[in-house]
């Protein structure tokens, strides 16, 4: 697939809309149906500390979002979650089963949604992370994504609230 290929990401297409890691690690990425949502919510709970409720993802389930999920072995071990606006992107939701983190299926998320967003000629993915969140600021920012500002208090926190780090990936020059 020649557009998986200018973003730097070995992707083998294995059926309609479902893509297949090349390098081995044997993930899968799907689109994700209201029927995943058991799933999703267990991810969710046991990723974030103020999980999105059942009826948030379902408002997702539109022709304007983008859902889709890593699988390994027939099992769902994460997920992004995007909307479209525009030419824009905004990354809304991405979460990796705790116990698949670091072994890259957060960054083959991020890489599909790159690839499949400037397939779709959109110029720019935003997102905001919180601050405190070292780990998926410093994959964002490998996978070239720059801080263009801050919202304070944007997140809810066991202390009241946390900022976001509000970062962006332009696609289009």
């Amino acid at each position: 697939m020649g557009t998986a290929e200018t973003v730097g990401q070995s992707l083998m297409r294995k059926k309609e809309g479902s893509y297949r890691d090349a390098s081995g690690a044997g993930l899968i990425i799907r689109p994700l149906e209201p029927e995943d949502l058991p799933e999703i919510l267990d991810i969710e709970r046991q990723g974030y500390s103020h999980p999105w409720t059942e009826g948030i993802f379902l408002d997702c389930f539109k022709p304007s979002y983008r859902l889709w999920g890593a699988c390994q072995g027939g099992s769902l071990i994460g997920y992004v979650v995007v909307s479209y606006v525009l030419d824009e992107v905004q990354l809304l939701n991405l979460c990796v089963h705790p116990g698949y983190r670091g072994l890259g299926a957060g960054r083959f998320l991020l890489r599909h949604l790159r690839t499949e967003a400037a397939r779709e000629s959109m110029n720019q993915v935003i997102l905001e992370v919180r601050l405190s969140n070292k780990v998926a600021s410093k994959l964002y920012r490998a996978e070239g994504f720059e801080e263009t500002g801050r919202r304070p208090g944007y997140y809810p926190a066991a202390s009241g609230r946390e900022d976001a780090r509000i970062m962006t990936l332009l696609l289009q020059s």
